[in-house]
């Protein structure tokens, strides 16, 4: 037969190329094309893997029984808990105390505060630490220090008196300028240019300044 004239069949699952090198395609067995898609492990007999799959079977249905399960215990814990008026506020609260009080109860937390405690010991008890208290002590206790505490606080009552000296002579010096013949010559002279500028008439209303001012006979213009 004709290569050329030969029929191809695309659509064959097994292609190969002519032993000649010609570009037709005969159909010839591939090695694997029907084989299983997961191939047993070696050293596995079919029977073992057939037992295999059915106990794997049986533990995937009790997985999802036991999740049903615990699915309702949770549903039923939670009505329990809002009958007795636990809200998830309040659950936190005792497990954030618990959980305080685990730690403070833990062996990590009680070796803790003993180191500390020994730390706090040693270094209130180490000659370094003495000899600066011992200082700061003769420090309060000398004459210079006491001259110096003596003086802030002559300073600072001296200050306050000089404030409220001078507040008391600038409300006295206030009044008297208030009192003063001058102040109340300008208080009236004030009140004048305003009863000239507003007015009144009997009715509370205010006049013009064309009504409280008299006319003037010979005008300048």
């Amino acid at each position: 037969m004709n290569p050329a004239s030969q029929d191809i069949n695309l659509n064959s699952p097994n292609k190969a190329v002519d032993v000649d090198g010609a570009d037709s395609l005969t159909d010839v067995p591939v090695e694997g094309a029907m084989s299983s898609p997961n191939p047993l492990p070696p050293g596995l007999t079919e029977e073992e893997a057939e037992e295999l799959r059915k106990e794997l079977l049986k533990v995937e249905e009790e997985i999802t029984t036991l999740r049903q399960v615990l699915s309702a215990k949770e549903r039923h814990a939670i009505e329990l808990k809002r009958k007795l008026g636990l809200s998830p506020l309040v659950e936190l609260r005792q497990n954030l105390s618990k959980t305080l009080q685990d730690v403070q109860t833990s062996n990590a937390y009680v070796r803790t505060s003993e180191k500390l405690g020994e730390w706090n010991e040693r270094v209130t008890g180490s000659e370094l630490y003495q000899t600066a208290s011992a200082t700061w002590d003769d420090i309060t206790h000398t004459e210079a220090y006491k001259k110096t505490q003596e003086t802030l606080s002559q300073a600072g009552q001296k200050t306050t008196a000089a404030l409220s000296t001078m507040g008391t002579a600038i409300r006295k010096g206030l009044g008297d300028m208030r009192n003063s013949a001058t102040f109340k010559s300008f208080e009236d002279k004030m009140g004048n240019l305003k009863y000239k500028v507003v007015g009144t008439k009997g009715n509370g209303e205010a006049t013009s300044e064309t009504e409280t001012t008299p006319t003037q006979e010979n005008p300048p213009f």
